[in-house]
């Protein structure tokens, strides 16, 4: 199933980037690229421009995940995964990178930093009552489950 996403360019920092693209035929996710260069320091966290706005449609968000890639390689992640685009956001899409690692990294402009998901949303219709129905669960909270 395909859903058809309008991009555009919000920055002009430099030559044009690649657009987002799947790098492989079962590919969830489309690289997002830094739009300029960032080192990130140990325990430093950044909002990495990426140069580009999307129109999401209703029914949809996107979802920008990290790279397994550098976290394996450097310990970067994302300090909100996943980052959610909602489809009346019109703005810049920016990646909030932060380096667990032990050592600084830097990016090029135009390196991969974070993947970009389309999923679709449903949202909910909230019902208030005086009880919730009993579950085997019931109301047990972290790391309640799994234990005999």
């Amino acid at each position: 199933m395909a859903v058809t996403i309008q991009i555009r360019r919000v920055a002009n920092r430099g030559a044009p980037l690649d657009l987002p693209r799947y790098e492989s035929p079962g590919a969830a996710g489309l690289d997002l690229r830094a739009d300029e260069a960032v080192t990130l320091a140990p325990g430093e966290r950044r909002l990495v421009p990426t140069g580009l706005a999307v129109e999401i449609p209703p029914g949809y968000e996107g979802q920008v995940r990290p790279r397994s890639g550098l976290a394996l390689r450097h310990g970067i992640g994302m300090v909100n995964a996943p980052g959610t685009i909602d489809s009346d956001y019109r703005g810049e899409v920016g990646v909030l990178l932060v380096n667990h690692g032990q050592a600084p990294v830097g990016f090029a402009r135009g390196d991969r930093i974070a993947q970009l998901v389309i999923a679709p949303v449903v949202q909910a219709e909230l019902v208030l009552v005086d009880a919730l129905s009993d579950s085997g669960r019931g109301d047990g909270g972290f790391g309640s489950t799994g234990h005999q």
